[in-house]
């Protein structure tokens, strides 16, 4: 960037645009910051013997607008840790303004109490950002988009839909294609892709005898004959998706994909996926995917545009909704 603010997309960043990275997901932060036209702030944020978070800021930050690029996966808390602690030090750096762009928020299924002595950890997370020093956040593809009104400060909640869409519409679907919801909380987003691709829509009643395990009762809809497409936000152990794909391909899909943002894909999903009747699964990099977890079946999609028009636009205090549009 020079001195002038000028970006290399000849965009003015008002000289105090300011991308850091943790360590939760490089590859994507790199991506973003090539989509702006700038250049990854000097940071370092590793261990202390004691496997304590340290963090180095490499030059003054005093008066920019600094945004740290850090998704809380996998190691949860220790990526959370690293971006509460990234945020301390650059407010007491005088920072401007800090914005976390938290693309996948952890913590984000624990919303609300479902039983009695159970915490709300999404609460807690939002509180501890706030005290830590965040003034916004970015984020994608809540798992409740209530979580929100959790914050006391701007949240940029964006949706993936776009970026999966724009992929969908350059395959031959025909007049075959139905997006399905694999249960009933996710209609608004099978709704949402549908609208995009002109589509009609189904939807997979389920239940959940234990946590991480679901049963389908019924699907709703027509699925007879048809291109399903199945999508979601998060693929954890991959189970409901599996089983959901099971269930279409019963009851007469002729092809069963899926599409999720937020690949977490924990212990055996993978080779769920490889063994089940999906064709194909398409993610986002919300999440990076390392080797051990990536397939023949499993297509990555960036968000790096998406997020890099965003922080644009707010530094050109410029309408972020009509992004979402």
């Amino acid at each position: 960037m020079s001195n002038n603010g000028i970006n290399a997309n000849g965009i003015n960043t008002n000289g105090s645009l300011c991308l850091m990275t943790g360590n939760a997901n490089p590859e994507l932060a790199k991506k973003i910051a090539e989509h702006i036209g700038v250049e990854l702030f000097d940071t370092f944020v590793g261990r202390f013997n004691n496997g304590e978070t340290q963090v180095m800021i490499g030059n003054s930050i005093r008066g920019r607008d600094i945004f740290i690029i850090q998704p809380t996966s996998q190691p949860v808390n220790d990526n959370l840790m690293d971006l509460l602690i990234m945020a301390d030090a650059c407010k007491r750096a005088s920072a401007h303004s800090i914005t976390a762009v938290v693309p996948y928020y952890a913590y984000a299924r624990q919303d609300r109490k479902t039983r009695g002595r159970e915490p709300i950890s999404a609460k807690l997370v939002a509180n501890l950002m706030v005290a830590a020093g965040m003034t916004r956040v970015i984020t994608v593809d809540l798992h409740a988009g209530q979580i929100q009104g959790f914050f006391d400060i701007p949240v940029d909640h964006l949706k993936a839909a776009p970026v999966l869409a724009d992929y969908f519409k350059t395959q031959t679907f025909g007049d075959e294609l139905v997006v399905v919801s694999p249960d009933l909380g996710g209609v608004t987003r099978a709704r949402e892709l549908a609208d995009y691709l002109k589509a009609p829509i189904a939807i997979i009643e389920k239940r959940r005898p234990r946590p991480g395990e679901a049963e389908v009762m019924s699907i709703i809809g027509d699925v007879n004959g048809k291109i399903a497409l199945m999508i979601d936000d998060i693929v954890d152990t991959a189970g409901s998706l599996c089983e959901g794909a099971k269930a279409l391909k019963r009851l007469g899909a002729k092809k069963v994909i899926a599409a999720c943002t937020h690949a977490v894909l924990s212990k055996n999903a993978v080779e769920k996926v490889n063994n089940s009747v999906i064709e194909q699964l398409v993610v986002t990099d919300t999440i990076p995917l390392p080797p051990e977890k990536q397939s023949d079946k499993i297509t990555v999609l960036s968000m790096a545009g998406a997020i890099g028009d965003v922080i644009l636009n707010i530094m050109s205090h410029r309408s972020v909704s009509l992004l979402f549009k």
